[in-house]
């Protein structure tokens, strides 16, 4: 009984924010359009002009970045919301209900992954029209590894947020978060030799993981593998799967505490 109501809040915290999405049209426009922007002006532009003269095809390592990084940034701002519960008292509403402070959460991150759906559908039926190659494998291996990514950036998400204030604070600081992991994490060029300090940032970027699990399971027995893949997807999993459980547990804790420090 615990168990079914528990996912039962689960579900209804994830229609709220999936319903959410559907009735506000600008957003889910503007959400599935900018993406295709960094696939087709820069990855068509680098492929363009350097072909497969590096070992591999820009436009396809373009595709697969982009995907990634929309997925996880996109669920990790989508967090954003709990501040905004926050500052309209719904969270407090929320906290007081008879379910697990962990319940809440994982309905919001599940919410902001279905929320991110539609654009990952997007970014591959574009991928297939401009002419990327996608087996009915690679297709899997997409929305799988895209569903992990997605959970991995909710939970991330939820952990930055925990220690802002409001949503002007968030709405700055989430793009300074997320700007330079898009070079650290090799969304729209190859990665595999840095200077020193910055493999270490890179290595620290959360970003860099989900980009390169997603590029492991896409490329797998593709000759392009050696060229664009920086770890297994087995070894991007192991260190996906611990850093969600801290992000997810410490996030939730400090937000928690926040709220009844109000």
């Amino acid at each position: 009984m615990i168990a079914a109501g528990e996912l039962h809040s689960i579900a209804a915290l994830a229609q709220r924010d999936l319903t959410k999405l559907l009735r506000d049209r600008a957003r889910l426009i503007t959400t599935i359009i900018f993406p295709f922007i960094f696939i087709g002006a820069l990855g068509g532009t680098l492929s363009a002009n350097f072909g497969r003269a590096p070992g591999f095809d820009f436009l396809t390592l373009t595709f697969t970045g982009v995907y990634a990084q929309t997925l996880f940034q996109s669920t990790a701002m989508g967090m954003i919301s709990l501040v905004i519960d926050r500052e309209n008292d719904f969270s407090q509403e929320l906290f007081i209900a008879p379910v697990s402070r962990y319940t809440i959460i994982a309905g919001r991150i599940l919410g902001e992954t279905l929320v991110a759906l539609p654009q990952a559908l997007a970014i591959i039926a574009f991928g297939l029209v401009i002419g990327i190659p996608i087996s009915p494998g690679q297709l899997a291996a997409l929305i799988g590894t895209g569903l992990v990514v997605a959970f991995f950036g909710g939970a991330f998400g939820v952990l930055v947020l925990a220690f802002l204030n409001n949503q002007r604070a968030a709405n700055q600081v989430f793009p300074f978060i997320f700007l330079p992991q898009f070079f650290l994490a090799g969304v729209f060029a190859p990665i595999q030799v840095l200077p020193w300090y910055l493999e270490i940032a890179s290595r620290i970027a959360p970003l860099r993981y989900a980009v390169d699990f997603v590029r492991g399971v896409f490329y797998a027995g593709s000759p392009d593998y050696q060229h664009v893949v920086l770890e297994d997807p087995a070894t991007n999993f192991a260190i996906i799967a611990p850093a969600f459980v801290i992000c997810l547990v410490v996030g939730t804790f400090f937000f928690v505490r926040s709220e009844r420090n109000r």
